[in-house]
């Protein structure tokens, strides 16, 4: 991607002065983001572990006075401490990407105990140490934005392995806990919580091709005729992360298509046992909504 395609005119550019800190910003939704952010004028610091990749992705974009790499283990306190005084000067956004899924552990008998502390520490305890940093910076200048990304997985029950959910929980529940501590601060935080997205990182853990999750996530939406992609996120996160949305904190918004609104499976069964019959399912489910 040339940096300089698809470029947003300076007079529309919505983070223009803003500084974003982005860990986990050298693929997935973090790379969707990070490219999003500096064509819209913000300073990007990509803070990962995947020092190719990020590298890859400042010369990509060549905007050398715009766009920087540095090398962080989100669940160190040290590299955390060192990516925020980096950027102390021209603080303002502090977005977190990095998250791992983990072993596909849904059996708890049968889950791996180390598996599930290190799924916790890297989505919750490198939310903490994020936070925790940004929020020494951002508290004496009285603003600021901490952008979590948490996924669908804090709403919806039973399709994500345990140690991933639990973690997902818990940084929604920490996004609101600091809602109201850093609030008097004039600091908003708020969170992004995707469906399933065909990401480097999804599809890998699925072991199968990109075309193959894609096909898989169109087939049970609930929004049909849209292919979710990371850049859906990046437009949430611009939102989030810009002055449109300076009066919203505490949010934990849903990219969803409306998946989580909804279980079909009564519908579906229905269908699957009278075919077409439109009089009687109707019927079926009158009965099952006055029941």
């Amino acid at each position: 991607m040339n940096a300089l395609s698809n470029e947003v005119p300076t007079s529309i550019k919505r983070l223009e002065g803003k500084v974003a800190i982005i860990t986990g910003g050298a693929s997935g939704f973090g790379e969707s983001t990070a490219r999003l952010y500096a064509r819209h004028g913000a300073k990007v610091i990509i803070a990962d572990v995947q020092d190719d990749l990020g590298q890859s992705l400042c010369r990509d974009l060549n905007l050398p006075d715009q766009i920087s790499y540095i090398h962080c283990d989100v669940t160190s306190d040290i590299d955390i401490r060192n990516v925020v005084d980096y950027a102390i000067s021209r603080h303002h956004v502090q977005q977190r990407y990095a998250g791992i899924p983990g072993n596909l552990d849904f059996a708890i008998a049968e889950s791996d105990n180390d598996n599930f502390k290190r799924v916790f520490e890297v989505n919750v305890y490198g939310s903490f140490l994020g936070a925790k940093h940004a929020a020494r910076v951002m508290i004496p200048a009285r603003k600021g934005v901490i952008l979590f990304t948490s996924s669908i997985a804090s709403v919806v029950s039973g399709e994500s392995p345990h140690s991933y959910a639990v973690s997902k929980h818990a940084v929604v529940g920490m996004m609101k806990n600091l809602c109201v501590e850093l609030g008097q601060y004039g600091i908003r935080v708020n969170c992004i919580s995707p469906c399933a997205v065909a990401t480097p990182l999804l599809t890998a853990s699925m072991g199968v091709d990109r075309e193959v999750v894609e096909g898989i996530i169109c087939a049970s939406a609930n929004l049909k005729g849209v292919v979710p992609t990371a850049e859906d996120v990046a437009e949430a996160a611009l939102f989030l992360g810009g002055d449109e949305s300076k009066f919203v904190s505490g949010l934990n918004l849903l990219v969803d298509g409306g998946y989580s609104t909804t279980n079909q499976s009564y519908s579906r069964e229905i269908k699957s046992a009278f075919g077409s019959s439109a009089p009687v399912i109707s019927y079926i489910k009158l009965l099952f909504l006055v029941q």
